[in-house]
């Protein structure tokens, strides 16, 4: 199974307000993973390691002491119309490194007047440079002060453009940083309406662990909109969901029940959930999943119920009582306890809900 992540990670924990505890499940994005220092001889290493001293040049800028001046200068080869793509490149790479890891300089940067050139480098037609400037722009956005000036210098869209088209780090890393600027209640919408919940579907569902990873906490922090639970469900979401779930090996079963609850909370999302065969897999969960899977797979299964009696028949004949029975008698909280309880309580009484709609 899934390891623990640390229980300080707990940035997520206010999504739920209803006791449910989703802490565990997620953790928060860090500064850039991709490699800025590919081993010699992989195919990248070349863009870094160009005109003999760059790595060198990049290794020095990391440890470098910060200058409004040298920014203000890499600003300008950014923005220069004559200066080659290479010197845009490593202008790119120095501003992602002196936003990697200090968070003095993320505040300098953004008020220096990173973000806007980084923000125009995402429609860049070279990868890398795509990628420098998505991985700039998330270690900016990791000082919270800046999420609002990185929307407010229209990021969303460029963003969303390079989590569909970017490199595979490019692409995690725009996911992380949409879901540094979903954290705030108020772009979660524009988020949304911008296009980005259909690409990190794809994510979800054709990145490497580390892709599924970052499109899931993403898409749970969007999910806490209505419409973005909407927009989840037409894009797709409940089939990649209910197929990582059934997986232990992939290490996303936590996170996938998590996002699965919050689609539930709509009717399109049960429609979908039970639609795709999710009532199986829920079921299974209860059965022998984790202390927090079986949680979350009775919370799901509650709202799948709730509202109609053809939900609740499924339920039954896949044969939920005796592990909800089992569970409702060994839960140690008295909450568990009481969620397994109301559930059985439902599904007992399916006969005499008969006229209830779906």
């Amino acid at each position: 199974m899934e390891m623990e992540i640390p229980s300080s990670y707990r940035y997520m924990e206010r999504s739920y307000s209803d006791g449910g505890d989703s802490s565990g499940a997620f953790s928060d994005c860090n500064s850039d993973r991709s490699g800025e220092f590919p081993s010699y001889g992989s195919p990248s290493s070349s863009s870094y390691s160009s005109g003999g001293g760059g790595l060198q040049r990049l290794l020095v800028a990391c440890s470098a002491e910060y200058s409004d001046e040298v920014v203000r200068g890499l600003i300008s080869d950014l923005e220069s119309p004559s200066a080659p793509v290479e010197s845009q490149r490593r202008a790119a790479m120095e501003l992602r490194l002196l936003a990697k890891h200090n968070p003095e300089n993320r505040l300098r940067m953004a008020a220096a007047g990173a973000v806007g050139p980084l923000v125009a480098l995402l429609y860049h037609s070279d990868p890398q440079l795509q990628e420098h400037g998505v991985t700039a722009i998330l270690n900016i956005s990791l000082c919270d002060e800046n999420k609002t000036l990185i929307a407010a210098a229209g990021a969303i869209r460029p963003l969303v453009h390079a989590l569909r088209t970017g490199t595979p780090a490019a692409r995690e890393n725009a996911a992380c940083a949409l879901l540094r600027l979903a954290q705030l209640d108020d772009l979660r919408a524009a988020i949304g309406r911008s296009g980005a919940i259909p690409p990190l579907v794809t994510l979800l569902e054709t990145g490497g662990p580390r892709g599924k990873k970052d499109a899931a906490t993403a898409l749970f922090t969007l999910l806490a909109s209505r419409d973005n639970k909407i927009r989840a469900v037409e894009a797709g979401i409940v089939r990649p969901l209910l197929d990582l779930m059934a997986d232990p090996e992939s290490g996303m079963v936590d996170k996938a029940a998590y996002v699965l609850h919050a689609v539930v909370e709509v009717p399109e999302g049960r429609a979908a959930a039970v639609e795709e065969c999710g009532i199986p897999v829920l079921v299974e969960m209860v059965e022998t999943g984790t202390a927090r899977q079986k949680e979350i797979a009775v919370r799901s299964l509650l709202e799948i119920c709730r509202e109609s009696a053809a939900y609740r028949k499924m339920v039954v004949q896949e044969g939920a009582i005796p592990p909800l029975v089992a569970l409702s008698q060994s839960a140690t909280k008295k909450a568990k306890e009481k969620q397994a309880e109301a559930l059985i309580e439902l599904l007992r009484q399916r006969r005499t809900a008969g006229n209830s709609h779906h």
